[in-house]
């Protein structure tokens, strides 16, 4: 038994991080402090300048740890990374854990690309964005690969040349300079990258004025096909500018534009992201957890778990109001950086407008959250009300895990996982398992091998519903008990039809009023989880396909396998396609693009 009392007595006076656990162990709020000891008495001491939500969390405390630090700033780190792993109950979270690509050209090499990537790491490359839309990446890339013919294959240059071996199909229809020849020279080919870096970096006019200067060589030595390829990069570089929304043109630092907008218990925070004196993007953060909290606790957890989950930090952030942690974050993210970053808030000018406009920008967007995605949040919420009641659970199931066992004529038994946060699905949570320890189609016994293997990792959720009805009920439960875990079970169980009918545990079965918000709610989870596994299947097969039809092609190996489906998704597409089609595949050539082509044909 946990005497919270005597902890407290036991508690250092060093920085470090506190987690407040419930009577389940599960982690429900993480924080950071400067002394641990002053930090966490204050929950157990009189409660009346609590909120109500801190007072609903220290009910809710069985027992708590805790982790010294060196430092405020190793603690800061710390309850990030520990919010991201736990997603605490009453912390504040944030909705969206999303990453943004970039444009990565690959400096290093003799011969560099120029491509998509979601990572930024020291390699000396060249990084440009983040992009909030993907769409306009790829369409730069599109001009950028329109523009210049520069590679896109990932071979060895090097190797190639000494090889011999044969240009691909782009070096053919002039898409590529041919590098992999051996006749281009490196400068030569380094003045398109060079040309592509201005323009990346936000210096078309610059870039303009050097093709025009190039156009203008190429008429007066009649080299006239030259100059109209030099015109279109001009005029295309013109509708680029024109797309584009200076923010400020004689500041080219590298900035995020900071705003929030928050009612009731809703918060958005909108960011404007500024590359190269230009808006690059902007986006809409959902904060949840906010219920009690000032403006200043929000912001700063937002600009504290967003920063520390992205790859790129830029030289400044400007924000509307001083926040909490300020100095503090200031410090992480310059650390993060490796060179200073800076917080600033402006009060006139300029970047005030800027601040302003974002402001106005959230405000939009919250009310338009509230008219629209909120009805969708409260219909799960409703349903999930409605499930707790049903279901006799003491409060709403705030995540909630879906299984299904499926195989292929008997064979192939594999099982999945969907996951519900607070009624909403929870994609990066989902988890698929290849049955290991039974043989031949065994539900019951497959089912059983899933959850334990599952229940061995912890972070335990408050609800698991079967795709299934008594058996696979009492094959968990028996998992359950070995593992020494207690969860609200119940299965999914259909009808005649295959429709969700209700929900059943081995004391009673409660079927559903088709008409209601928790009928669709469950009915939808179901065929969530079905739909995974359909689509798990899938892949496996396709993968057999794959290795069956193409082991046989002499010069096709996984890399090369690995191309293939990237470009074509299943062997039936590869099958359908010319050889034209199959040698612009990276490192397919137009012979072996033959061979392919023949093989499959005779494939049934």
């Amino acid at each position: 038994m946990f005497d919270i009392q005597e902890h407290l007595k036991t508690l250092p006076s060093n920085p470090g991080v506190y987690l407040m656990k419930n009577k389940k162990r599960e982690v429900i709020y993480v924080g950071k402090a400067v002394s641990l000891k002053n930090r966490v008495r204050q929950y157990f001491q009189s409660s009346k300048n609590h909120s109500d939500k801190v007072k609903s969390m220290v009910k809710n405390i069985a027992s708590f740890e805790y982790i010294i630090t060196d430092s405020e700033l190793e603690a800061l780190i710390l309850e990030c990374n520990l919010i991201k792993k736990y997603k605490p109950k009453y912390n504040i979270l944030l909705r969206d854990d999303k990453t943004y690509p970039y444009i990565k050209i690959t400096m290093s090499e003799d011969y560099p690309r120029v491509k998509k990537v979601r990572r930024v790491i020291k390699d000396g490359s060249k990084y440009f964005g983040p992009y909030t839309n993907v769409s306009a990446v790829n369409d730069t890339l599109d001009i950028i690969r329109e523009m210049y013919p520069i590679r896109t294959c990932n071979i060895d240059i090097d190797r190639a040349i000494k090889n011999k071996i044969r240009p691909c199909l782009n070096y053919h229809i002039k898409k590529c300079i041919g590098p992999c020849t051996g006749s281009v020279p490196k400068d030569e080919y380094r003045e398109m990258i060079n040309e592509i870096t201005m323009f990346l970096s936000g210096k078309e006019e610059k870039l303009i004025s050097l093709l025009e200067l190039k156009m203008k060589e190429a008429s007066q030595k009649l080299n006239f096909e030259d100059a109209a390829r030099y015109r279109d990069q001009i005029n295309s570089l013109r509708e680029v500018i024109e797309k584009q929304k200076i923010s400020n043109a004689h500041n080219d630092t590298d900035q995020d534009v900071i705003a929030m907008a928050n009612i009731d218990d809703e918060a958005c925070v909108q960011v404007f992201f500024i590359r190269n004196g230009k808006i690059s993007g902007r986006e809409n953060f959902m904060l949840e957890g906010v219920k009690d909290n000032d403006r200043s606790v929000i912001l700063g957890s937002f600009i504290k778990q967003f920063y520390m989950s992205q790859e790129y930090i830029p030289k400044e952030l400007i924000v509307e109001e001083e926040f909490m942690d300020m100095g503090i974050v200031e410090e992480m993210l310059s650390s993060k950086k490796a060179s200073n970053v800076y917080i600033r808030i402006p009060q006139k000018g300029e970047k005030k407008a800027l601040v302003k406009m974002v402001r106005k920008n959230a405000d939009e967007y919250i009310v338009k959250f509230n008219d629209l995605n909120k009805k969708k949040y409260q219909r799960s919420i409703g349903a999930l009300e409605e499930l707790a009641q049903l279901l006799d659970l003491d409060e709403n199931p705030r995540r909630i895990e879906a299984y299904d066992i499926s195989n292929i004529q008997g064979v192939d038994s594999i099982g999945t996982m969907v996951v519900y946060t607070n009624g909403l699905k929870d994609k990066k949570e989902y988890r698929r398992f290849k049955i290991k320890t039974v043989e031949g189609p065994n539900d019951y016994a497959s089912m059983a091998e899933v959850l334990d293997r599952r229940l061995k990792h912890g972070h335990y959720p408050d609800l698991i519903l079967l795709d299934g009805g008594k058996g696979q009920v009492s094959a968990v439960k028996e998992v359950m008990k070995y593992n020494n875990v207690d969860i609200a079970l119940w299965g999914m169980y259909k009808d005649d039809k295959h429709r969700t009918k209700g929900l059943v545990n081995l004391e009673k079965s409660i079927e559903l009023d088709k008409n209601s918000d928790l009928y669709r709610f469950v009915a939808n989870i179901q065929e969530e989880v079905h739909e995974y596994s359909i689509s798990y299947h899938r892949s496996l097969r396709d993968k057999k396909m794959v290795k069956s039809a193409l082991d046989d092609v002499v010069g096709v190996g996984p890399k090369r396998k690995k191309s293939l489906m990237l470009k074509f998704k299943d062997i039936d597409n590869i099958k359908n396609a010319k050889v034209e089609e199959i040698a612009e595949v990276e490192g397919i050539n137009l012979e072996l693009a033959k061979k392919i082509h023949e093989h499959l044909k005779k494939v049934r």
